[in-house]
């Protein structure tokens, strides 16, 4: 997944905003007020950081070369993936996923209710 598919993808998610709160070069997506994924509009291929479950972070930078702790973020519960194609579009797309449904889940019901959510 190239960076414009992936900005398309964060953007569809329900409930998206994308804002530019640290310049024109990143892209920010939040969800109820709460960040989901930022994009790096710079360079090439890009690169996406998402939220993570710890345990399944640490599989994926295992597994993907492109996968590192999150850049500028809490480690543990962030990954950055760079776009280069080495990380299936499939999964990238279940892990932009993850990172929204881990942010939907921290939001009061009555907005998880809003955006179709059933997260307890």
């Amino acid at each position: 997944m190239d960076r414009d598919r992936m900005l398309g993808y964060l953007g569809d998610r329900p409930g998206a905003v994308e804002d530019y709160p640290f310049g024109d070069d990143v892209a920010v997506f939040k969800v109820g007020g709460r960040v989901f994924a930022i994009c790096d509009l710079a360079g090439r291929p890009g690169s996406v950081s998402l939220k993570c479950d710890p345990t399944l972070a640490e599989a994926l930078r295992d597994r993907y070369p492109a996968v590192t702790p999150g850049y500028h973020l809490n480690k543990r519960h962030w990954n950055t993936v760079e776009l280069d194609g080495s990380v299936p579009a499939d999964e990238l797309a279940e892990l932009v996923d993850h990172s929204w449904e881990l942010v939907v889940a921290k939001l009061p019901r009555r907005e998880r209710d809003a955006l179709g959510a059933t997260q307890g």
